[in-house]
């Protein structure tokens, strides 16, 4: 798996201090909580590049999640703090893939890894439809960036932009 070093030159979008009613009763954070803290720091990535509720109510634009993989490396306790790095993988004319990197700030390791394909959408017609170009230009210059770090993400292989 890669390094926290090596992660940590990818962007913080969420940040959590695990509370008590996220653990199940093996005394780990349940898997649904993985989501909610991922679909957060989807929020924030999305604004990132244009994609924020403005846009979206301006537009009448917005996106769709359409396959996400995820695996489990270690557990998370309450009272730890974990916070989701994401890179961009890739896009085409509608798509975007891209890899949400949960770590455990509190022990020092990756937790879990949430590789994800997501669509630009036309919600009038409840379609994916093509970025418009000053997003998707924003997102040509943050894979472009990020392809310079030097390290492959760990894909799981049946995702395709």
């Amino acid at each position: 798996m890669i390094s926290l070093k090596k992660l940590n030159a990818l962007p913080v979008y969420y940040r959590k201090t695990i509370p008590d009613d996220y653990l199940d009763v093996m005394g780990h954070m349940n898997i649904r909580w993985y989501m909610t803290l991922f679909d957060e720091a989807a929020w924030h990535f999305f604004n990132s590049f244009g994609m924020d509720r403005q846009y979206y109510e301006a537009s009448n634009n917005g996106a769709f999640a359409l396959k996400q993989f995820i695996r489990y490396l270690a557990e998370v306790h309450a009272g730890e703090t974990v916070a989701v790095r994401t890179r961009v993988l890739g896009r085409s004319a509608k798509r975007i893939h891209f890899m949400h990197f949960l770590i455990n700030e509190t022990t020092g390791k990756l937790a879990t890894t949430m590789e994800s394909l997501g669509s630009h959408a036309d919600l009038a017609a409840r379609r994916t439809s093509p970025f418009p170009d000053s997003i998707a230009a924003v997102l040509d210059t943050m894979i472009a960036e990020q392809n310079q770090l030097g390290w492959a993400a760990p894909l799981c292989g049946v995702i395709q932009p």
